[in-house]
């Protein structure tokens, strides 16, 4: 089964608020999950309510939010005709879980000993040409 999620947007200069001299750290960060999203095969749709107020009408649940609580009804996402969240931008998570799709974490392996996974054992390098050679600053590790 297909998901169909539709997000409304208060009014914006632009269809994802990532634009001009100062963008919203979060917008930047919703409009890149909305993009994961469509790569996982969900349907997103996105409307702005400063360019597109039609379709804020057509949706009766985001027309009676808007009657009832104004524009701090804003963003509302809309998972398939129904009302999911109200009033803030979620997570990549949430949106996942709204949309049904299994997000996977990637098992990560400790290092078993030593700051680069291995042993602790240095190993010796192959002899370098004999130039002058700078010192590099030491990080610490390997």
């Amino acid at each position: 089964m297909s998901v169909t999620l539709r997000v409304f947007d208060p009014p914006m200069c632009c269809g994802t608020g990532v634009c001009g001299p100062s963008v919203d750290p979060d917008l930047a960060r919703f409009a890149a999950d909305l993009d994961w999203l469509r790569k996982q095969g969900v349907t997103v749709e996105r409307y702005n309510l400063a360019q597109q107020p039609g379709d804020f009408v057509l949706h009766a649940a985001v027309a009676d939010a808007l009657t009832t609580r104004g524009n701090a009804a804003l963003p509302m996402i809309l998972v398939d005709e129904r009302p999911a969240v109200e009033g803030a931008y979620p997570s990549r998570e949430t949106l996942a879980a709204l949309a049904g799709v299994v997000v996977r974490k990637l098992d990560m392996a400790p290092a078993t000993s030593g700051c680069c996974g291995g042993s602790g054992e240095k190993t010796a390098a192959p002899a370098a040409p004999a130039a002058p050679a700078k010192s590099a600053p030491k990080t610490g590790c390997c």
